[in-house]
């Protein structure tokens, strides 16, 4: 018994020593390492609209819109607009969010809605908010359609009336521009004088593009909204089936309710499939 008791007493010993001797070795090699430095890093702090702004290059288009459509009288944007409901996002944020969209050449409300969250410069533009593709369209289709021509025509021309930019790559990497943005402020005008047509015609044409892929988005928005308005009733009445299946105690009752759900269930699908090849067409 004492021999095991000695030999377990050397081993636990022996072990002691090698693990000593590995932590040794360890802490040599250790010592002879650099220590290791690294950039601070940290993407869990809250970032403010200054921070953006810091990356955002003086020479960068994004703070031409920015000047331009600040340069725009309240009050020319407020007749858009009647008092009372929910607080509407702000005419100057979704009149830089497209103009900017514009500039390169994005014409998609769906993209720009992405951009709003992913691209730094729009995501400075706005302010950090993120309307979604249904606002955007309404606000440049529906709420100022007699006016959103107009700015990024004035936009446009001013541009190449200061040289910013010239008739033959208006917009063609849609990046940056030869002047420093804070070194001019634009003069916004009731009525645009007349100017080179094969100028005014690039720019019709640029906005003839974005006039189809807005309808095109309208169309698409009117049948999501049919989509959800029809599929919303066909939820209730399946639900109020269900409701009538679980407390109805006659068998052939229970048949038909049961019947009558799944026809409901299955016409609802088919028409969510119906509008969605439509949208997509």
């Amino acid at each position: 018994m004492n021999n095991q008791m000695t030999i377990q007493e050397n081993y636990n010993t022996q072990l002691e020593m090698t693990l000593e001797g590995i932590q040794k070795i360890e802490v040599q090699k250790n010592k002879k390492r650099k220590k290791l430095v690294f950039q601070p890093y940290c993407n869990r702090q809250v970032m403010s609209i200054l921070d953006i702004e810091m990356y955002i290059p003086e020479n960068h288009v994004a703070r031409l819109v920015d000047e331009m459509v600040e340069s725009i009288p309240d009050e020319v944007l407020y007749t858009h607009y009647v008092g009372g409901g929910r607080a509407p996002y702000h005419p100057k944020m979704l009149l830089k969010v497209i103009l900017y969209a514009y500039t390169q050449n994005v014409y998609s409300s769906r993209k720009m809605a992405q951009m709003v969250k992913e691209n730094l410069p729009m995501m400075w533009l706005a302010g950090l908010q993120t309307p979604d593709h249904r606002t955007i369209n309404d606000f440049r289709s529906v709420r100022m359609s007699n006016m959103m021509d107009s700015v990024f025509e004035q936009f446009v021309l001013q541009l190449v009336e200061q040289g910013f930019i010239d008739l033959d790559h208006i917009f063609v990497d849609g990046t940056k521009i030869e002047a420093n943005a804070n070194k001019y402020t634009f003069v916004w005008r009731k009525s645009v004088e007349k100017y080179d047509q094969k100028l005014r015609a690039k720019i019709q044409s640029f906005l003839q593009e974005a006039h189809q892929i807005a309808l095109e988005e309208l169309k698409e928005e009117q049948l999501e909204e049919e989509l959800e308005k029809s599929s919303a009733q066909l939820s209730e009445r399946i639900e109020a089936l269900e409701k009538d299946y679980k407390q109805e105690e006659d068998k052939e009752r229970k048949k038909e309710l049961r019947s009558k759900k799944s026809q409901l269930t299955e016409g609802k699908e088919t028409q969510v499939c119906h509008c969605r090849c439509r949208i997509c067409e």
